[in-house]
């Protein structure tokens, strides 16, 4: 798969990182919750300021940790603090639920979200910003999902540099966009070591076959041509990867085929059982049912003992 993986990420314009680096940050504010200490920090990537929630557990050694892609369901005003569960659907709260259970949580903006937009706070579905920097992206030849993933892969370092994370339990988590996030970030970052992408797995194929649009950051030139969503899992094996999908949703549509495509790749490592679809019926939103599967997956492989 390196070459696969090699491949991908060239199409991208991306380098993969090989090693941490060192990564600073500043804390701007601190505020205590229950179980956990919520930290408002930033932090540059790639010469632009990142704002996230860093979330600590009350006990801090060789955590593992999790970063946090929010969703985007035409909500730019949401970002971080939908994750760490101050503003919208608390079903999107993963990140309050897993500091509780002891990981170490960072969960950021994501491009033309929240406090990286033009009016930070501003309610509403700031398309235009966001079509701008995809189109900007597109002429210079670095497109937007070369910056939503090198802002990951830095948040993924940040994550690495902390002395009090187990570099060997990283993971990532999102739904939908996020969740796309995650399967290409998962594909590309082998520091990540387990993953789940929620809503989110379903085929370029898939999408222009049913007229289903594609998330702005997908918008890859010629990526199509040459791969697809199963080739992402693929890269992924033989490292743990939970995708969540509903029989209703046309964002997850095919993911069954997804799974079928890629776990070749997986059994070829001996590591199929590592690779684990949960379909449910419904739609694309988050529901309690899915939500609480996800935080007893993450719990059981990978919470924190003793």
């Amino acid at each position: 798969m390196i070459d696969l993986r090699n491949n991908i990420a060239d199409i991208i314009g991306i380098t993969i990182p090989e090693a941490a680096s060192d990564m600073k940050y500043q804390v701007l504010e601190s505020t205590k919750e229950d179980g956990y200490t919520r930290q408002l920090i930033k932090y540059d990537s790639c010469g632009d300021e990142v704002s996230a929630f860093l979330l600590l557990p009350e006990l801090l050694d060789s955590n593992p940790a999790v970063l946090i892609n929010h969703q985007h369901n035409r909500e730019h005003h949401l970002g971080k603090s939908e994750v760490c569960g101050l503003a919208g659907n608390p079903l999107q709260a993963f990140g309050d639920a897993l500091a509780k259970r002891g990981f170490v949580v960072l969960a950021p903006d994501s491009i033309c979200f929240e406090q990286r937009r033009i009016e930070p706070g501003v309610e509403g579905f700031d398309f235009w910003q966001h079509f701008d920097v995809m189109c900007y992206g597109i002429v210079t030849g670095n497109y937007l999902m070369k910056k939503v993933l090198e802002d990951a892969m830095n948040g993924i370092t940040l994550l690495t540099c902390l002395d009090f994370v187990d570099g060997k339990r990283i993971g990532t988590l999102g739904h939908s966009y996020g969740g796309n996030t995650v399967l290409f970030l998962a594909a590309l970052d082998e520091r990540i070591t387990f993953s789940c992408a929620s809503g989110s797995a379903c085929t370029y194929e898939n999408r222009m076959r049913n007229n289903v649009g594609i998330e702005m950051a997908s918008v890859i030139p010629n990526f199509h041509g040459k791969y697809d969503i199963y080739d992402l899992v693929s890269c992924i094996a033989p490292r743990r990867l939970l995708i969540v999908s509903a029989e209703e949703d046309k964002y997850s549509k095919d993911a069954s085929y997804i799974v079928e495509k890629a776990s070749p790749a997986y059994l070829e490592l001996g590591a199929l059982q590592n690779l684990l679809h949960k379909r449910y019926s419904g739609g694309h939103d988050m529901t309690k049912e899915r939500f609480d599967f996800i935080m007893d997956w993450f719990s059981s492989n990978y919470a924190k003992s003793g």
